[in-house]
């Protein structure tokens, strides 16, 4: 078996995630796997997929990326980043196209919950973002409360009234950018009423 820095050195080089497939192109085979996965070094986040166990890059959004590169976070993860709530949501939330394979989303760690979005939508209030000093895909603030208002019966009374509140009391929201948004998610009435009285 290849030393154990050389293959921690290879997970590094690729954001400690790596398929099966890339494993073998490194001469890391099927025994090899299941000696670093029995000794802790490596977790399997899904069929396939391995990620090397290490504290001082232990980052689950390191995984989220290497995983769903086109995915775009959003809700409550969005939420906690700019600082609409104060829960660190268990789930990494994400937008992603709904044509997808549901299989892609069937993973065992970390954990997610993705928000299977129509094509056209799904880039509307795209921006940018870091996280654990990663650099993330993630709705701006005025798509994040769009979205908020969309799903409300869905998500918890408290944090949904902060959300509204916190939004309500950002000098740096964009009105325009809330309003064209609700326009192309059709929540306008939704605006209008939960929001509009606070402006």
């Amino acid at each position: 078996m290849a030393k154990i820095d050389k293959i921690k050195e290879t997970f590094k080089e690729h954001g400690n995630v790596l398929t099966t497939a890339e494993l073998t192109s490194y001469k890391i085979y099927y025994a090899d796997i299941q000696r670093l996965l029995s000794e802790g070094f490596i977790e399997k986040v899904k069929r396939g997929y391995y990620h090397w166990i290490d504290e001082s890059n232990s980052s689950e959004v390191v995984i989220i990326n290497s995983l769903f590169p086109d995915a775009i976070l959003c809700m409550d993860t969005a939420l906690f980043y700019y600082g609409y709530s104060d829960r660190n949501p268990v789930e990494w939330h994400f937008a992603i196209d709904k044509n997808v394979s549901k299989q892609r989303v069937k993973i065992d760690y970390p954990f997610i919950k993705a928000y299977r979005t129509e094509p056209y939508l799904l880039h509307i209030g795209e921006s940018t973002g870091t996280i654990d000093e990663t650099p993330v895909r993630i709705y701006d603030k005025d798509r994040t409360i769009c979205d908020c208002l969309k799903n409300m019966n869905r998500m918890d009374k408290e944090v949904f009234n902060k959300a509204i509140q916190g939004y309500v009391k950002d000098t740096k929201k964009n009105i325009p950018n809330l309003m064209q948004y609700a326009k192309e998610l059709r929540v306008q009435r939704k605006v209008k009423d939960l929001i509009g009285v606070w402006l």
